[in-house]
């Protein structure tokens, strides 16, 4: 892939781990400075220093995306060490209980609505300003499958993700004079921390869902965050309020 992104900045949330952290690796390969945000600092610290390992340039600032004041704060920390936002991955997410509707818990449900789609309107929030300081921005937010079609266990999740797809299109068109392009990547299986399985019964799910897919396996985070940095480089650049999944034909059935 060509260094599409040389020079630039960009922010990717949820980068301690999964598809946030080869997100971050994959735009410091491109040549991005890459800020890598999350809030378990010991995953966010080992992203930094990866990045570092293939002489890339990054930095590590925890985050809650749930919290106006620490993503504002975020958002003027990346300002401060590197003096523009070009891009941004906002990737932060949580599973939820794997649970129905009618078991679901209300603090529950407030704890993955806050970060899955609060989340990701603070993010946007205090990016975008900083965007049309450049007249131009490329933003990517993630939603899921899970966010193009139901299940029947996880409403907030699913909820989350269905809205991140609506928050995306609202924004993309509010900002397309701008300059400033918004769109979402839909995951469906990602072999991730978030996915390993705790019980026999979950790892009897996974296998059902591995030979449900069309490609027979699991995705790779890596194959998520080339889809999310092409995304944002300008070999997309006529792509805007799209939502794009990355599944293995798992949804095209």
């Amino acid at each position: 892939m060509m260094r599409i992104v040389i020079g630039k900045t960009a922010l990717v949330t949820g980068a301690a781990s999964g598809i946030g952290r080869a997100s971050a690796l994959a735009f410091a390969r491109e040549g991005a400075n890459v800020v890598v945000s999350d809030i378990n600092e010991k995953g966010g610290e080992d992203t930094v220093r990866l990045i570092k390992q293939t002489g890339g340039n990054s930095v590590f600032i925890r985050a809650d995306v749930s919290n106006s004041n620490e993503v504002e704060t975020l958002i003027n920390r990346v300002i401060e060490i590197y003096g523009r936002l070009d891009f941004a991955h906002n990737n932060a997410g949580i599973l939820g209980e794997l649970v129905g509707t009618l078991q679901y818990t209300e603090n529950a449900w407030d704890t993955v609505i806050s970060v899955n789609l609060k989340g990701v309107w603070l993010c946007m929030k205090y990016e975008i300003p900083q965007m049309l300081k450049l007249n131009k921005g490329s933003i990517v937010n993630t939603s899921s499958i899970a966010g193009l079609v139901g299940n029947n266990s996880n409403p907030a999740y699913h909820a989350s993700k269905h809205g991140v797809i609506g928050l995306t299109k609202v924004a993309a068109l509010e900002f397309a004079k701008s300059g400033i392009r918004v769109n979402a990547i839909c995951p469906g299986i990602i072999n991730t921390p978030m996915i390993k399985p705790n019980s026999e019964k979950e790892s009897i799910i996974q296998s059902e869902l591995i030979t449900s897919n069309p490609i027979g396996r699991f995705g790779r985070p890596e194959e998520v965050a080339n889809a999310a940095v092409w995304l944002c480089s300008d070999s997309a650049s006529f792509i805007t309020g799209q939502f794009l999944a990355v599944d293995g034909g798992l949804i095209a059935q």
